[in-house]
């Protein structure tokens, strides 16, 4: 049994380790504090993908009871533990998000133009700004054809989970 409880406290010490690099990354003061404006960036650099209500979520759960523009070690360090723990967050597969592609690829092209994409991805569900599609467009659409082959951009945007 002793090695059960070794094991477990092996893993919560790396977690935690890994909770206190990333946020020391951010901390610019020294002072165990970091601008709120990080929380994502420091999430996303552990491996976990929170929309942005679980990312507002967490950042209410992480805040002192007055706001303050910074969230404290301390208060980060539990919540995000338990997120890790859990197992929260998790990218999406390579599976899935080839198949939403094929979805809004209603002639089974194997490609989609640039503006039937920037009109999904600005107009529905969580919608991307004009500065996030730019960015997305720069990385995925083939500027020769001016499209984007959704299977070799789901294949650079897939993260290997390995963890």
């Amino acid at each position: 049994m002793a090695d059960d409880k070794d094991n477990a406290e092996a893993i919560l010490s790396e977690v935690h380790k890994k909770i206190s690099d990333a946020f020391d990354l951010f901390d610019h003061e020294f002072n165990k504090t970091v601008d709120v404006r990080e929380i994502g960036t420091i999430i996303r650099s552990l491996g976990c993908f929170p929309s942005e209500v679980e990312l507002h979520d967490v950042i209410t759960e992480a805040e002192d009871e007055e706001p303050m523009g910074y969230i404290r070690f301390e208060r980060f360090l539990p919540v995000m533990t338990r997120v890790l723990m859990e197992r929260k967050f998790r990218p999406i597969t390579e599976d899935l998000l080839l198949q939403a592609f094929e979805v809004l690829d209603q002639q089974n092209k194997g490609y989609l133009e640039a503006e039937e994409l920037t009109k999904y991805m600005t107009l529905e569900g969580e919608p991307f700004t004009q500065e996030e599609m730019e960015e997305m467009l720069s990385a995925a659409l083939d500027p020769e054809k001016n499209v984007i082959a959704y299977k070799d951009f789901v294949s650079m945007m897939v993260i290997d989970d390995a963890q």
